[in-house]
């Protein structure tokens, strides 16, 4: 709790790298996040190049600290790892017996396919944010400041589709990758007193329904 009390999201970042063992810690917190049906539909892309940052800054909008930070994570939203092939392998290596996950894909509430692209998207997306938090609290724990970028040209937002497919190219990133977030990386550049403004308790959890406050 003290870690997220704490952390908040950070833009000016200190010109001082981070170090790759820091980096591979915070990516593989991303890799052992909760993934519902264990499908772990995410790939994460570590960033440093100063001309891929510029990139990726110009892929956000213009925002300069995408391009001032010292690492990006850039979050994909793997639509592949739903393929009948691809989620069979997930299975089985649960233990699964093959008539077992014949079963579950016949079943749309375990199989998103079965309800179209959109709802793919967004059980994808669904995935993916429980890896960026995850990745976001072990950066805090070293210390290491993040903000997750939301303003991007991707095919969700379609803001530019030119960008977007420049980006994706440069990244090797193929049509069922979508960049869904990034996460910019680096140690404070000065202290920033915190802000964290938040809902009141009461005014975002309830007890046994909506409007009962808990005791």
């Amino acid at each position: 709790m003290e870690i997220i009390e704490k952390r908040q999201s950070i833009r000016k970042y200190a010109q001082k790298v981070i170090p790759n063992e820091v980096l591979k810690s915070i990516l593989n917190a991303g890799r052992l996040a909760p993934s519902w049906m264990n499908v772990q539909s995410w790939k994460f892309i570590l960033v440093r190049e100063p001309e891929t940052k510029e990139l990726l800054s110009k892929l956000a909008c213009g925002q300069p600290h995408v391009r001032n930070c010292d690492s990006v994570i850039v979050c994909i939203a793997d639509m592949a790892a739903w393929d009948k092939e691809n989620f069979s392998k997930v299975l089985l290596k649960k233990g699964m017996k093959e008539s077992a996950i014949e079963n579950i894909m016949t079943m749309p509430g375990y199989y998103p396919p079965l309800l179209g692209e959109n709802t793919v998207k967004l059980r994808t997306i669904e995935q993916l944010t429980y890896a960026v938090s995850y990745m976001m609290l072990e950066a805090e724990s070293h210390d290491i400041k993040s903000c997750i970028i939301g303003a991007i040209s991707n095919e969700l937002t379609e803001l530019n589709p030119e960008l977007s497919e420049e980006v994706k190219s440069k990244l090797g990133l193929n049509a069922k990758e979508i960049i869904a977030t990034m996460i910019t990386l680096g140690y404070e550049a000065e202290p920033t007193p915190l802000n964290k403004q938040r809902k009141e308790f009461n005014e975002v959890i309830f007890s046994e329904k909506i409007g009962n406050p808990m005791d």
